[in-house]
């Protein structure tokens, strides 16, 4: 197998995979950064523009949960990077560069709201694009993984909710495919990369956020991942998380159908659903990952997925 080389205008070569990279991460930071202020704007529309959240950050469950939901930005935007590597290329995990992006942009947003008219945002987000040329070495092999207790095998009947839209793509989510469903509290977002690395490749993943404080936690969680995703699909097509979607469950109703009415924000569950059954459940750190690999060979399960 041949791999094109690129020369950069720096003389550094990179890949077919690393380019793709670079030109995902230039647009989607261009989308994002159109939020920002600009020189003669005002820091109260700035403050509107990016529709910060500076001011709530008062109280520890408040920052926990915004702290975990920046985990699932990052691995929503590293799954659209992943999905935009050329076929027939090793597929690298872009989590940390997903990371290191959001951190750049974020900072660049609270600049622009504390200080307006600092930075070029066009160098930012040329900024943005020459990160995908850092070598981070990323993979996925949390220490926990070989101590999770495997998922309890059952045969239940459930009775899904209909009307929950998911979040990445805006349409109203079905139940009807095999695959598995993840309830996290909004305290355990981190552990969604658990259930869409080690689920089968024919799995639908569905992650489900909960929490016990929908006025306030709720109304945050849901502005904070509606802004990320509202940039996502204006850069990525709709396929680029084939299998995975998001629902904001701050009603409990997908909860309460698989029988975790008073899941609260500490909420680490999941189960695996096989011809409309519950099949396996899970519950406690590792859930999604033991409800992913239910059913699988001992080795298979050690393992888990690896990229």
């Amino acid at each position: 197998m041949s791999v094109v080389v690129t020369v950069s205008p720096t003389g550094v070569p990179f890949n077919r995979a690393r380019q793709a990279s670079m030109t995902a991460l230039g647009t989607f930071a261009r989308v994002w950064l159109e939020r920002l202020p600009l020189a003669g704007d005002t820091s109260a529309g700035g403050h509107l523009q990016l529709r910060s959240l500076t001011s709530v950050l008062d109280d520890e469950p408040t920052r926990t949960a915004l702290a975990q939901a920046t985990r699932l930005e990052a691995l929503l935007l590293a799954l659209a990077l992943e999905s935009h590597q050329p076929q027939h290329t090793e597929q690298t995990r872009r989590v940390r560069l997903a990371e290191l992006v959001l951190t750049l942009l974020n900072g660049s947003g609270h600049l622009a709201e504390t200080a307006p008219g600092f930075g070029d945002p066009f160098d930012v987000a040329r900024a943005c694009k020459h990160l995908a040329g850092i070598d981070l070495a990323d993979t996925w092999d949390p220490p926990h993984l070989p101590y999770v207790a495997p998922a309890q095998p059952c045969r239940d009947t459930w009775t899904p909710p209909t009307g929950l839209p998911d979040q990445i793509t805006g349409r109203l989510v079905g139940f009807g495919e095999d695959g598995v469903i993840a309830l996290l509290g909004t305290g355990r977002l981190a552990a969604a990369e658990e259930a869409v690395r080690a689920a089968r490749p024919s799995d639908r993943v569905t992650v489900v956020v909960l929490t016990s404080d929908p006025a306030e936690i709720g109304r945050l969680i849901r502005l904070r991942i509606g802004d990320l995703t509202g940039c996502l699909r204006r850069v990525f097509a709709a396929d680029a998380w084939p299998r995975l979607r998001l629902i904001l469950d701050d009603r409990a109703l997908l909860a309460s159908a698989i029988g975790l009415p008073d899941a609260d924000d500490a909420a680490e569950a999941a189960v695996r659903i096989e011809d409309g059954k519950i099949v396996a459940r899970a519950q406690g750190r590792g859930a999604a990952y033991a409800a992913a690999t239910a059913g699988a060979p001992n080795s298979a399960r050690s393992r888990g997925s690896r990229t």
